[in-house]
Parts: structure tokens; sequence; C-alpha cells
């Protein structure tokens, strides 16, 4: 039980629960489309089976991306994917009108799972980057979040359309993990360890430019509204 009085043990924990939160507005919206016309007296059903199902599936591909980070040269590439990650979740307006509207309950559930599963690369890949190997911090993660989840998606996804600083927060949170996941890359690891420092800054230097690039783009999105 060593593991409980260690600090990158508690940190890893936060940033699984942080991610899942954080990246939970778009559950919100594909449960609440893929429902949307299932019979009211079976909607509760749809919402709970089918988060069941795609929380079973992400859980099974974010162990086996945890399990393949540890091939030598994956955890760099997935640090590079995952800062691009962060830089969409500041940048990009999602589309979700792909998600197609059932009108049976198996249908419904069928569609949540599958949607999930096709939009969750981001989560999976940030938990997994953020376990650092540990296959108990994935299912502790889960086991905390996915309540909080399905109990207040919604509620979560309404907070970050009014307060934008959250998703700023969270752009943060991703690329301070693909910081790290960059600078704990097995080929190069020796070197930040004899450089602790260099380690540190080149990760606020991460998370300043992710949310500076991502503002600019947003930004720019803005004034073309504007003059639309």
């Amino acid at each position: 039980m060593e593991f409980l009085m260690s600090i990158d043990f508690w940190t890893g924990l936060l940033l699984i629960v942080g991610i899942d939160l954080i990246l939970a507005g778009d559950n919100a919206i594909v449960i609440a489309l893929a429902a949307r016309r299932v019979p009211k007296n079976q909607q509760k059903k749809a919402i709970l089976w089918g988060s069941m199902g795609a929380v079973a599936v992400r859980a099974l591909a974010t162990l086996v991306v945890v399990w393949l980070l540890k091939v030598p040269g994956l955890h760099f590439i997935g640090g590079l994917l995952l800062v691009w990650i962060a830089y969409k979740l500041l940048a990009d307006d999602k589309d979700h009108s792909h998600i197609k509207a059932e009108n049976s309950l198996l249908g419904a559930v069928r569609t949540i799972i599958i949607a999930d599963a096709l939009m969750g690369l981001d989560n999976v890949l940030a938990v997994a980057g953020a376990a650092h190997g540990s296959y108990l911090l994935v299912i502790l993660g889960l086991i905390i979040s996915v309540p909080m989840i399905m109990g207040g998606s919604t509620i979560f996804l309404k907070l970050m359309n009014r307060y934008s600083w959250i998703i700023y927060a969270g752009s943060a949170i991703l690329a301070f993990t693909a910081g790290k996941m960059l600078t704990s890359e097995p080929l190069i690891d020796q070197f930040f360890s004899d450089l602790p420092l260099m380690k540190w800054i080149l990760i606020i230097i991460m998370i300043i430019a992710v949310l500076l690039l991502g503002k600019r783009t947003n930004d720019k999105v803005k004034r073309y509204r504007q003059t639309a």
C-alpha cells in the first residue's frame, strides 16, 4: 500500500478524474442526441445502458493503450497527439450532426456506445498518458469519475458553455499530461532525468503555447463570425 503515500499516484488520479470531467461534455451531447427520440419511459434505460456500455468499451480501450504506451517510441507519439488534442479542445467547434437519434431502446444504446467509441480517442489517450503505466489508476479514475459524469455531465456542459475558463483549464491539463508523456519517453527519459529543470520548462512552454494558439484561433473565428 506504499503507493497510497506517493505524490505521483495522487497527482495521476487527480489528472485522470479532471480529464474525464473536462471531456465529459461530449458524452452529454452524444447521450442526449441518441436518446431524444426514444419513448420517455425508456429514455432513462437508454441513457443508463448506453453509458455503461460506452464506459466498458472506453475502459478496455484505455487499458490496451496503457499497455501499448510501454512500447519505446509510442509514448512520444502519444504525447504529440495529445498536444494536438489539447489545442483542438480550444479551437474546434465539434459537429455532432452525424449522431443519429434512434426510436428504439436497443438502437439508442447501440448509437451511444458506437458514437462514444469513435469520439473517445482524446479521453482514452489522455487518461492512458496520465496513468503512466498503472492499470490501478485507470480503474480508480473510472470508479470515481463515471458516477460524476453520468450524474452531472449535462450540468458540467452548461458550466463549460457559460464559463470559458473551464475549457482553458481542461486544455492546460491535457497539455500538462502531454508534456509529461513526452518527457517520460524511455528513449529520451535519461536526458530529462539529468536535467529535471529542463523538463518542467518544456512542460510550461507547451502549456502556454497551446493556450495562446487556441485563444488566437478562437479570436479569429469570433472576428470572422462578427463580420460574416
